[in-house]
């Protein structure tokens, strides 16, 4: 299998590919070189205890690269040290303090109409398409074009060229977080090459962007709303964090960032439509509770990152499993016994590195599915959908609609 996003029918998320035993879902070149760790409890202690097991694995490749892929990146200077998910000790305490400023509940709140306005004006663009009795793909007009717009505004970082970001993300998750033959990997290869060529640019555009010194007042031109007037590139530069840590961060927080929360926005509306509460979700009382009992439910069951990495240390022991100095971890965080439960406790996983977006991912998949119920409350879905994953992370390909036939 040299594809990480071969289709795997499903119908709702408890049937996602990574809603049942991890090591199934995967080919021998990632079985033999990961431990996947299925109890929550268990989970919970990995990442509880940060010294013990280390993130030192979660932003490398899941299958050794190629001789030709490396040399490709190397050529290009392509470079990414450890950073905020991959970092350890007071490097990571350091950009984390910093970057929290940008994703604080207050900020991430002020995003609900904003976001609501975004999925409004998508489905404007639509309505007059599904009536003409086009099929629309819900993926690519509404749950895809929310999240990208919403981390620039919140971190003033610029994002590329809308289509060019997409490609981008996707070919960097595959090649991080997939399990490509050599002649794919060179193909992501040259597109990561890419993306870390345009994102020494726009570190470079951000950091000469107008800026307050500390303590100062505003400067003319600063950027308006963000903390202290600085962009996050601008604010971990006077953090003294270098050049090659705030490009490694904005590679994974302009892909990452954006692509994992329209990923959980296509499956919570592919699940309402699938489950048969869109109505529900459309509700201008209760819908925007009800959207967000479905995406409780997806973080549950099927999130769009249900499993993440760690590396043990030494040999050590958590209940009653024994775990090896050197052994790859893969901890569920979605699907299993936590879908069975109905627990999203480690949906945006656990300790010091939970993820800073959580709460903005939940509200935009909210509010993604509240308004997108609403605007097109007469929809349903053409085909089951087609899932694909790769190792942390899952999602529909597509959500053709149509205009529902009068009964």
């Amino acid at each position: 299998m040299s594809c990480p996003f071969a289709p795997t029918q499903a119908t709702v998320p408890s049937t996602a590919p990574l809603a049942t035993r991890l090591a199934d879902a995967f080919p021998e070149q990632v079985t033999t070189r990961h431990r996947f760790v299925e109890d929550p409890y268990t989970v919970r202690e990995v990442l509880r205890r940060a010294v013990d097991f280390v993130p030192d694995n979660a932003l490398k490749t899941v299958i050794p690269l190629a001789s030709p892929t490396l040399r490709r990146l190397a050529a290009a200077r392509f470079s990414l040290p450890p950073v905020l998910a991959s970092a350890s000790g007071p490097e990571h305490r350091t950009v984390r303090r910093v970057a929290a400023r940008f994703f604080s509940p207050a900020r991430v709140a002020a995003q609900a109409e904003p976001v609501a306005a975004l999925v409004r004006s998508a489905c404007a663009g639509i309505l007059p398409r599904l009536t003409a009795g086009e099929e629309i793909d819900l993926v690519q007009e509404v749950a895809g074009i929310v999240p990208p717009v919403v981390v620039s505004t919140l971190t003033g970082v610029p994002n590329p060229p809308h289509a060019q970001l997409k490609r981008w993300s996707r070919d960097s998750l595959e090649l991080f977080w997939g399990w490509p033959d050599s002649a794919r990997q060179l193909e992501l290869a040259s597109s990561a090459v890419d993306f870390h060529a345009w994102l020494d640019e726009a570190v470079e555009h951000c950091l000469e962007e107008p800026s307050p010194h500390p303590g100062s007042g505003p400067v003319p031109g600063a950027v308006v709303g963000l903390p202290g007037g600085q962009n996050l590139f601008q604010a971990l530069d006077t953090a003294d964090v270098d050049r090659d840590r705030i490009r490694s961060l904005g590679y994974f927080l302009v892909i990452a960032g954006q692509e994992t929360t329209a990923m959980l926005a296509q499956t919570v509306l592919g699940t309402a439509l699938v489950d048969g509460v869109w109505a529900d979700c459309a509700d201008p009382s209760t819908g925007l509770e009800s959207s967000r009992a479905v995406v409780t439910s997806v973080l549950a069951q099927a999130s769009s990152v249900p499993t993440w990495r760690r590396v043990v240390v030494a040999d050590t022991r958590v209940g009653d499993e024994d775990f090896t100095a050197g052994e790859h971890l893969v901890l569920r965080l979605s699907g299993g016994e936590l879908g069975e439960a109905g627990d999203a406790s480690l949906a945006f996983g656990f300790g010091l590195h939970r993820c800073l977006g959580a709460g903005l991912a939940e509200l935009e998949a909210t509010v993604i599915l509240h308004e997108c119920a609403k605007a097109l409350p007469l929809i349903e879905l053409l085909s089951v959908p087609d899932w694909g994953h790769l190792l942390s992370f899952q999602a529909p390909h597509a959500l053709p609609v149509r205009t529902r036939s009068a009964a």
